[in-house]
């Protein structure tokens, strides 16, 4: 694969993706959006500093190129993962990597381009509920038997499991956890709450005039779907099997959050930025969100006092799985991309990543030294045990829209919880099967 032509496809494209400015709203990012701190917006095309000496590398038989696409906005993503491969390629003489940042509303379409091309990167890091889509197209290696796993948590393998066959290495895991105001709650004399009950009961008593009780994310795309799964999935009920006694119960329970009066209507605008804004402000006591905002809050609100647990149960403890996988492409440098992938999932590098995104290692045995055990990310690291991943199905994007709009229905109130899920089930049914 040459470098020059690559990134004249990448330009092409990234020329036609201004042309069309506008006709895209990149809502379906979701838990990618969700799961890193939100952040400028990168140009359409970045070369890592090590690109500079590719070509005379490529050119004089010393190192053979290895291309990554990814589709970070993060500036800090960018430079942590340009420092590891400039790391990597100055530990070894064989192979030469270089990064791309590809934007996630053209991540799909470069790729598929690419694959009809023959101009595609040697490994692509991507949002983990999308992977089994672009399994669907054929253009990923299967790692089975070629990389070990067996140490990372269930769910993230997962999320790049299709057929029992691996297609995937997990980057880096993250899931949701409850975050709660420490002083609000000592003043309201309640206790750390366990169950559906106790967290209805302990945000009545944290509900005042100017602060609701809770607040998660519940817009209505791949991100609200994200932070309404895990109470979808705390009764039993599953993605593809929602009109049922468990999964009207759970849409039951975010109706009554809001007719109690103790989560905000207004939730259904908010991002998980936003509702981190709004407990920073002490506008909300408690709320549902993800560990790539501590950094954030440490920051910018050092006084508040704050803790985390896990979300609240009904039947059982349910969290969800975001954060990123790795993917090998087939056909093109598969000893090179292996060889970095074996660099970079070791322990002290895995540590330097997730340290700087504020993720949890997809690595069990990692993810359990990562962090002490009065740190903030400890709690969401206990959560991962419990965490699931959306699919893996490649019509996923389908399924998640049929369930935001149902709780969105709910929270409106334009559809009891009951016609809500069937509805839900009517378009999921018609996907799935």
């Amino acid at each position: 694969m040459k470098k020059r032509k690559i990134t004249a496809l990448l330009t092409a494209l990234a020329m036609t993706a201004g042309i069309m400015t506008g006709c895209g709203s990149g809502g379906g990012k979701g838990a990618a959006a969700d799961n890193a701190p939100a952040a400028d917006k990168a140009p359409a095309v970045q070369e890592s500093a090590g690109e500079e000496n590719s070509g005379e590398s490529a050119s004089s038989g010393a190192a053979q190129e290895v291309t990554i696409w990814y589709y970070w906005e993060n500036e800090g993503h960018q430079v942590t993962l340009d420092q590891l491969i400039q790391e990597y390629n100055g530990s070894q003489d064989q192979y030469e990597v270089n990064a791309k940042y590809v934007p996630f509303a053209d991540f799909k379409k470069q790729l598929s381009i690419g694959a009809s091309a023959d101009e595609l990167p040697d490994i692509a890091i991507l949002d983990s509920p999308d992977h089994a889509s672009y399994v669907a197209m054929g253009i990923f290696e299967d790692l089975t038997g070629k990389f070990d796993v067996s140490n990372y948590y269930e769910g993230t393998v997962n999320s790049c499991t299709v057929d029992g066959k691996l297609y995937g290495v997990p980057f880096g895991a993250n899931c949701l956890a409850l975050y709660y105001n420490e002083d609000m709650l000592t003043q309201a004399g309640s206790s750390v709450p366990t169950t559906w009950d106790e967290l209805m009961e302990t945000a009545k008593a944290l509900t005042t005039d100017s602060v609701s009780g809770l607040a998660f994310c519940s817009v209505q795309n791949e991100e609200g779907t994200f932070n309404f799964v895990p109470w979808l999935w705390s009764t039993g009920a599953t993605s593809y099997d929602i009109s049922n006694e468990n999964g009207i119960r759970a849409l039951t329970y975010i109706q009554d959050l809001i007719d109690e009066g103790v989560m905000s209507k207004e939730c259904i605008n908010w991002t998980q930025g936003d509702v981190m804004n709004q407990f920073i402000a002490g506008n909300v006591a408690m709320m549902v969100n993800g560990p790539w905002q501590i950094p954030t809050m440490q920051s910018e609100a050092p006084e508040l006092n704050w803790k985390v647990t896990l979300i609240p149960r009904d039947k059982e403890y349910a969290s969800v799985l975001g954060g990123e996988n790795y993917a090998v492409i087939n056909g093109g440098n598969v000893d090179g991309a292996l060889d970095f992938l074996t660099y970079a999932t070791s322990e002290e590098k895995v540590k330097f990543m997730m340290n700087q995104f504020g993720y949890i290692s997809a690595d069990k045995t990692i993810a359990e030294s990562q962090f002490a055990a009065d740190s903030p990310y400890y709690p969401f690291v206990e959560e991962l045990n419990y965490a699931m991943p959306r699919g893996p199905l490649a019509e996923w994007p389908g399924v998640s829209d049929a369930i935001s709009l149902a709780f969105n229905q709910v929270i409106t109130g334009t559809a009891t919880p009951e016609n809500a899920a069937a509805q839900a089930q009517a378009t999921i049914d018609g996907i799935v099967k």
